[in-house]
């Protein structure tokens, strides 16, 4: 590690960028169960309750791009003590809302704070750890971390059972409390903070954004993640309402796709050690182009079918996150707040367009789901193969991990 952590330790400082990367899994996918219900509860449509899940996405990137370059100046800890305050009390107002309206404006709060506290953890992996050490700890890092979306359905329909839709906000506040106690042990990474103005901070982004390689590979990369946020989108109402599935086995299954995706960042690393980086993620997009289609004619026919090339595609997504984001920080050799910042907005704010674009045909969701599956992987094989032989790719990639 390039700056010693003394009462963490390097086990207790991966834990701690597990815990705050679980963030952003925990808080969208621990109330995934309720979703109908609460339709329900609040008289209100589908595409209405999705908004709780777009407005916290949109916010989340704002957020990020408002802490990241902050980060820069005043380090990383204040940061992630203000982002973690406001996180708790926006979750707990969160869990005493009494309107769909409310709920989403509590959201957007909940979702700023959010996004302070990922682009801090994402700046803290760069502050730590260079080259092939940075994409072995992003891979195990990412491994654990999809733990939660895949424990968190699971105890968001439990307590459904015991409890309201409430308590599920409840629950994020607590953990939110347990990350602020690790973040008291954390020492600050940032050795050389930002000398400018507070104000022209935030200028540093555009500064990253007139990088034109840094630019193309951030296009690139922001489209994958909407294949995974439109399936959040979708899959409750086409497991629960289409395929007839209790809550409680719909938060089975849907621990199989996350199980699935912790394979992810495993197969990685270990294909990458007999296929070049530019042949895995071609191979990747690929892969979501055939789920698309496989989605588009037989989706519907069996939930096993569903289920199955949901993993598929999911699995290709995470893959793709290790070098995708890897990349991205090596185009840059300063300004990595801002640079995270940006990493993280693109995908996310995409990801957000992702949800409302698959269920503003509520329909035929699954129908819209394989579309887009198709439409990004064309899109995003095509940049690929026009890139992944140029310099500035070909030499920022490990050839052997």
């Amino acid at each position: 590690m390039n700056v010693e952590q003394p009462k963490l330790q390097r086990r207790g400082t991966l834990f701690l960028l597990v815990i705050l990367g679980a963030f952003p899994p925990l808080t969208m996918d621990l109330y995934l169960p309720a979703l109908p219900r609460m339709a329900e509860i609040f008289g209100t449509s589908h595409g209405m309750i999705n908004l709780t899940l777009g407005a916290y996405m949109v916010s989340f990137a704002i957020g990020m791009l408002f802490w990241g370059p902050l980060s820069e100046k005043t380090g990383r800890k204040p940061i992630l003590f203000a982002a973690l305050a406001i996180y708790i009390l926006s979750t707990l107002l969160c869990a005493m809302a009494n309107s769909v309206e409310n709920l989403i404006i509590y959201r957007i709060f909940q979702g700023l704070a959010g996004g302070g506290i990922t682009v801090v953890g994402t700046a803290i992996v760069k502050d730590l750890f260079d080259g092939r050490e940075r994409e072995k700890v992003m891979a195990t890092v990412m491994s654990l971390v999809i733990i939660a979306p895949m424990v968190a359905p699971v105890i968001g329909a439990f307590l459904l059972k015991v409890a309201t839709w409430h308590a599920m906000f409840v629950v994020l506040a607590v953990f939110a409390c347990f990350a602020t106690v690790l973040v008291m042990l954390y020492q600050e990474t940032l050795i050389e903070k930002s000398t400018e103005p507070t104000l022209r901070s935030w200028n540093r982004l555009a500064v990253v954004l007139k990088n034109p390689h840094f630019a193309y590979l951030l296009v690139l990369f922001s489209l994958v993640p909407m294949c995974i946020m439109a399936f959040l989108a979708i899959a409750a109402y086409v497991y629960i309402d289409g395929f007839g599935l209790s809550e409680q086995a719909f938060s089975i299954i849907f621990a199989f796709n996350a199980a699935c995706a912790t394979l992810g960042p495993y197969l990685y690393i270990r294909m990458s050690r007999f296929i070049s980086v530019q042949s895995i993620i071609q191979g990747c997009f690929f892969i979501i182009i055939a789920g698309g289609l496989t989605m588009f004619f037989a989706g519907s026919i069996s939930i096993w079918i569903f289920a199955a090339v949901a993993a598929a595609v999911t699995v290709s997504v995470i893959v793709l996150r290790v070098p995708g984001t890897n990349l991205l920080l090596d185009q840059q050799s300063k300004d990595t707040g801002s640079a995270a910042a940006l990493i993280q907005f693109s995908g996310t704010l995409l990801g957000a367009a992702a949800v409302q674009i698959v269920s503003a045909n509520s329909h035929d969701l699954i129908r819209n789901y394989a579309v887009m599956l198709i439409v990004i992987g064309t899109v995003c094989s095509t940049l690929w193969f026009l890139v992944r032989q140029r310099p500035f790719v070909a030499t920022k990639i490990p050839q052997q991990i």
